[in-house]
């Protein structure tokens, strides 16, 4: 094999890439236990990740535990990429914060009422990329 199947980004890279995309998974962890749930979300000019939530047990989670995990993922035709977060999540509570999470135009995507407006600040950010192939051969004598 000649080349690398693995490519890593940058941190710019892979907030470009967090842009392109509108569903992700947060990973929370509260009690001593990881939960992950799908979120559709947007990206701020400044890097911020925004999503909504109903009450419950995600904004709980976070609530008590702030530290957090989001990861996004791409599949295409033979490549694919990974976008590993880690952060804090805070619940916006000022009519500011949320009028201008609103500029996001950030929807639910299924029909229900979600109030809170949740913001992840990116303390590390890693992306990866990936292209598909045969496995080499395991043993060459």
């Amino acid at each position: 094999m000649d080349e690398n199947p693995i490519t890593e980004f940058d941190e710019r890279r892979s907030l470009e890439l967090l842009g392109t995309e509108s569903l992700g998974r947060l990973i929370t962890v509260s009690g001593g236990r990881a939960d992950i749930f799908p979120v559709n979300y947007a990206l701020s000019a400044e890097g911020k990740l925004f999503f909504r939530t109903a009450e419950g047990s995600k904004l709980a989670g976070l609530t008590i535990h702030p530290d957090v995990v989001f990861q996004v993922d791409h599949i295409e035709d033979n490549e694919a990429w990974s976008v590993v977060v880690r952060g804090e999540a805070r619940r916006l509570d000022s009519f500011e914060e949320i009028n201008r999470a609103e500029e996001l135009d950030l929807k639910p995507w299924i029909p229900t009422l979600k109030y809170n407006f949740v913001e992840i600040t990116p303390e590390q950010i890693s992306g990866r990329g990936f292209t598909f192939g045969e496995e080499p051969e395991r043993y060459v004598g």
